[in-house]
C-alpha cells in the first residue's frame, strides 16, 4: 500500500488561527453592532443582552472556519475584507 508523502501539519496554520482570533473578534463586534443599530424597536435590556450573546458564537465560528482557507494570507485578506466592509457599514449607518 503506497503512502501519501503529506505533512500531517501545515505550516500557515499560526497565521490562520492568528486571523481568526484577531479578525473573528473583529467580525464578532462588528456584527453586535451591525445588530444593534438594526433593532432600535427592541427594549434595551434584550437587545443588549442578544448583542452581547451573539459576538462569541460568530468569533468562534470565524475562528473554527479559518482552517478551510488554503493559506494563511488568504484568510487574512478575506477576513480584513469582510471586516473591514463590516466596519463600513457600522460607520455609515452611525454617521445617517
Amino acid at each position: 500500500m503506497a503512502t501519501a508523502n503529506h505533512s500531517p501539519i501545515r505550516r500557515d496554520w499560526l497565521s490562520k488561527t492568528l486571523a481568526g482570533l484577531v479578525l473573528g473578534a473583529v467580525l464578532g463586534l462588528g456584527g453586535s453592532g451591525l445588530f444593534l443599530q438594526f433593532s432600535t424597536d427592541m427594549p434595551l435590556s434584550v437587545r443588549g443582552q442578544l448583542a452581547m450573546w451573539m459576538v462569541p458564537p460568530i468569533w468562534l465560528g470565524v475562528l473554527g472556519g479559518v482552517f478551510f482557507f488554503a493559506s494563511g494570507l488568504r484568510a487574512w485578506l478575506w477576513l480584513g475584507g469582510t471586516g473591514a466592509l463590516v466596519l463600513g457599514a457600522l460607520s455609515a449607518l452611525r454617521l445617517s
